[in-house]
C-alpha cells in the first residue's frame, strides 16, 4: 500500500512540483491550498492529485483537514510543510498585521500541521517530516524582517522536532531553497532580477523540480539516517 503525503501550499510553484514528484514517487498525495479553488481545480486536472482546501494559520482547520485525508486516503506518514506567504515592508513601514500574517502561516503553519500527524506517526513508529524554510531565513533579506524571522525558526523548529521524533521513526528535516523560477520571483523588476542572479554562482536561477527532487529524497526510505538536518539548494548564493 502506498504511503500517504500532505503538502501544504501543494497545488502551485514548488509545492506543484514538490506534489507532482512525491507522487511519480509511488505516493499518495494530497495537495493542500488556501484559496484559489480555480488554480487548485486546473492543478487537479492535470496531475490527477486531490486538492484539499484549509488554512495551514489555523490549528484547527489542519485537524480537520489532515482527518479528512486519512479518511479518504489512508494515514499520513510524510508531511511537506511548504505553504507560505509574503507580507514585505521595511521595519518603518511593517505592520503587527503584516508581521502575524507571515509568522502564522509559515512558521505557525509547521506547527499546526506537525501537531495534526504527530501523534499518528508516533503510533505507527514511522514518518517523514520535511519543512521549506528559505535562504533568506539563513542570511536575512532587506525588507523581509517577518519572513526571515519565520524562516529562520523553522530551521529552530525542524532541529528539535527531530530530536523528539528520532527514536519512533520520524525523521524530520528542512530545505532552505534560494532563489527559484517561480511566479512570485518572475514578478519581480528584470534590472532587480539580473542583480540577483549576478550574486548566483552557478549564474541563473534554480528550477522547482531541483527543490522537488531534493524532498523527494528526504521523504524516501533511503533517507532514514538523515534527520535534523537543513540542506541548502540555492546555486552557491548562501553556503551556510
Amino acid at each position: 500500500m502506498a504511503r500517504v503525503a500532505i503538502v501544504t501550499g501543494g497545488t502551485r510553484g514548488i509545492g506543484e512540483a514538490i506534489s507532482i514528484a512525491l507522487r511519480d514517487a509511488g505516493v499518495t498525495v494530497a495537495a493542500n491550498y488556501a484559496g484559489n479553488e480555480e488554480k487548485a481545480r486546473q492543478f487537479s486536472e492535470r496531475t490527477r492529485i486531490k486538492a484539499y482546501r484549509w488554512d495551514v494559520s489555523d490549528l484547527d482547520s489542519c485537524l480537520a483537514g489532515v482527518g479528512q485525508v486519512e479518511e479518504e486516503l489512508g494515514p499520513v506518514d510524510v508531511l511537506v510543510n511548504n505553504a507560505g506567504i509574503t507580507r514585505d515592508g521595511t521595519m518603518k513601514r511593517m505592520t503587527r498585521q503584516m508581521w502575524d500574517e507571515v509568522i502564522d502561516v509559515n512558521l505557525g503553519g509547521c506547527f499546526n500541521m506537525a501537531k495534526a500527524v504527530w501523534n499518528g506517526m508516533n503510533e505507527r513508529k514511522y514518518g517523514r517530516i520535511v519543512n521549506i524554510g528559505s535562504i533568506n531565513g539563513q542570511a536575512g533579506q532587506y525588507g523581509q524582517v517577518n519572513y526571515a524571522a519565520a524562516k529562520s525558526g523553522i530551521h529552530g523548529f525542524t532541529k528539535a522536532l527531530a530530536q523528539e521524533g528520532a527514536r519512533a521513526g520520524i525523521t524530520v528535516n528542512a530545505i532552505a531553497p534560494g532563489y527559484i523560477d517561480t511566479e512570485m520571483v518572475a514578478a519581480v523588476p528584470q534590472d532587480v532580477l539580473e542583480k540577483i542572479v549576478a550574486r548566483i554562482p552557478v549564474g541563473r536561477l534554480g528550477h522547482a523540480e531541483e527543490i522537488a527532487r531534493g524532498v523527494a529524497f528526504l521523504c524516501s526510505e533511503d533517507a532514514g539516517f538523515v534527520t535534523g538536518s537543513t540542506l541548502s539548494i540555492n546555486g552557491g548564493q548562501h553556503m551556510y
